[in-house]
């Protein structure tokens, strides 16, 4: 089984405004699945069924090859047991988007003191099987483990602006051979550039449509309504609450977020959420921008057919 393709990050990105507190899932179905558009269904064999049990199953092999590899280099390593994590990945996304869980999450920004210290507490009740061991390494030693599983760490001149850089499993220890032994090569991003660009741009495409301008029009009346007039389009009310979190950390970036503030924050995000996700259900929102990004994507698999086979291919010979 394959990682998820940028393909679905990219689709993923680009439409969850559109679609993000109007799922609908307290009323009838939809008639259209956004999980079963053109482009997903077209590029299924690049990543796979993907349920839990397979996941974990693939990460605890993947755990047995990382010790393996270790003990080659001398250092010894304890397979980090994943099935502790079973029921986690799925209990929120059975809800996900639904009335109640936009109604206890907003749009899944902020948490309450009770989600903080739940994760505290799981964070807390962690152990890591493998700290023992490392603790008991001289600092030089320490560094040689980290270097073994996890490769050396790209220079400053090896990243981009924003951090992020190419990957490379061979450079990228143990952790990177297991990833590449279960996984295989993913296909080269720089060599499918042009595709992923013009997914994009497909993509940025659907919210400057006609319908979507116009559903837009009749979603900021019902948002005006509501008592929040300032915004125009869908994407602009979780993009306030997101500009107004980005603040509170960047004026507080010695002294750590004011809790009153994210407090308060949090109480917007929940009633901002709350009213969208109400004017998008009236609109039946999700059910149109589905059609348009359906309608999109088959034009686009019409248009690019040569280049989305040429990426189908290679991630097929990864395998």
């Amino acid at each position: 089984m394959r990682y998820r393709s940028r393909v679905t990050a990219v689709a993923t990105a680009a439409l969850l405004s559109l679609t993000l507190a109007g799922c609908g899932g307290d009323t009838a179905a939809a008639k259209l699945d956004p999980a079963e558009s053109p482009l997903s269904k077209y590029m299924s064999s690049m990543y796979g069924d993907y349920d839990e049990d397979s996941m974990i199953a693939q990460q605890n092999e993947q755990e047995e090859l990382i010790a393996t590899c270790m003990a080659d280099e001398g250092f010894d390593y304890v397979p980090v047991d994943n099935s502790q994590y079973s029921g986690m990945m799925s209990d929120d996304g059975e809800e996900y988007g639904t009335e109640k869980w936009v109604a206890e999450n907003g749009y899944g920004m902020s948490q309450s003191p009770e989600q903080i210290a739940e994760q505290q507490e799981q964070s807390e009740s962690y152990v890591d099987p493998n700290q023992d061991y490392v603790m008991s390494l001289s600092e030089t030693e320490q560094a040689a483990y980290y270097e073994v599983l996890s490769g050396v760490q790209p220079t400053e001149e090896e990243m981009s602006e924003d951090g992020s850089y190419e990957y490379n499993w061979e450079t990228s220890g143990c952790q990177g051979f297991a990833s590449h032994e279960i996984n295989g090569d993913q296909p080269s991003q720089d060599e499918h550039a042009a595709l992923y660009d013009a997914m994009s741009a497909m993509y940025e495409a659907a919210q400057s449509s006609p319908a979507i301008v116009a559903l837009d029009a009749e979603w900021a009346t019902c948002m005006a309504d509501a008592g929040y007039a300032t915004f125009l389009k869908k994407a602009d009310a979780q993009e306030s609450i997101s500009n107004d979190q980005n603040a509170i950390y960047e004026n507080s970036a010695e002294t750590g977020p004011d809790e009153q503030a994210l407090a308060d924050l949090r109480e917007k995000e929940l009633a901002v959420a709350m009213a969208d996700f109400t004017c998008s259900e009236d609109l039946d929102y999700t059910e149109a921008s589905t059609k348009v990004q359906f309608e999109l994507e088959e034009q686009f698999i019409i248009d690019h057919k040569a280049e989305l086979d040429a990426l189908i291919a290679d991630s097929e010979q990864g395998k």
